[in-house]
């Protein structure tokens, strides 16, 4: 299966979650960028607010590549002992890349959000959604910062991922929701027949549009 593209794929992606319809203890977080337009088709099937989860990879100095961790939205920070342990990275550095990325997540939330306040959490069940899962890493900071963050149930929903990732999640969040895992699986835009790059333009649009709609409000 082809999805046409990600709106598309939400849609589909929907149909899957039909059982979350109504419920005013729903919200759908979408990981920036392209987890947006999959998000909102989600969120306005469902009846449910739509807001950002932004995430921040944590590099090592020098070797930015590598992730001694990461941020995420509400001032989360997941940090990955084992590399900090392994490279010897001290407190201060650490403390020094997490400011850093501190401050470009705030400047992430503020583009994309603007003035409007994050959506509460705590106490609901909380739909992540992007557009697809290869390695997961992302996704896996997200919901292990909304663990810390007190929501009462965690969904991953995406429209496409490989089957192990698939699996893997099973294992650390309430509920995995994978529309189609094809194998082989190679890269999530071969699933896509338009995978063009989500911009913040439409990302700002998308939630501006969804929180103007009639959507249930957070307590």
């Amino acid at each position: 299966m082809l999805f046409e593209d990600r709106f598309e794929a939400g849609r589909v992606l929907a149909s899957k979650l039909s059982e979350f319809s109504g419920r005013d203890d729903v919200v759908v977080l979408a990981l920036p960028r392209g987890g947006v337009p999959v998000g909102y088709e989600v969120a306005r099937a469902l009846k449910a607010q739509l807001d950002i989860f932004v995430v921040r990879k944590l590099g090592t100095p020098g070797q930015e590549e590598l992730a001694m961790g990461a941020l995420a939205s509400g001032g989360v920070t997941v940090l990955n002992r084992e590399v900090i342990q392994a490279l010897g990275i001290p407190q201060q550095t650490i403390e020094a890349v997490v400011a850093r990325e501190e401050k470009e997540l705030e400047r992430r939330e503020r583009e994309y959000r603007g003035e409007r306040p994050a959506v509460n959490i705590r106490g609901r069940t909380a739909i992540l959604v992007d557009d697809g899962l290869a390695t997961g890493s992302s996704m896996r900071v997200a919901a292990k910062a909304l663990r810390k963050e007190a929501a009462a149930e965690i969904v991953v929903a995406v429209p496409v991922a490989s089957p192990s990732t698939c699996a893997e999640f099973e294992t650390e969040v309430d509920r995995v929701v994978c529309a189609i895992t094809p194998e082989p699986f190679w890269a999530v835009g071969q699933w896509y027949r338009d995978f063009s790059q989500t911009t913040d333009e439409e990302v700002r649009d998308l939630l501006a549009r969804a929180a103007s709609a009639s959507l249930p409000r957070a307590a």
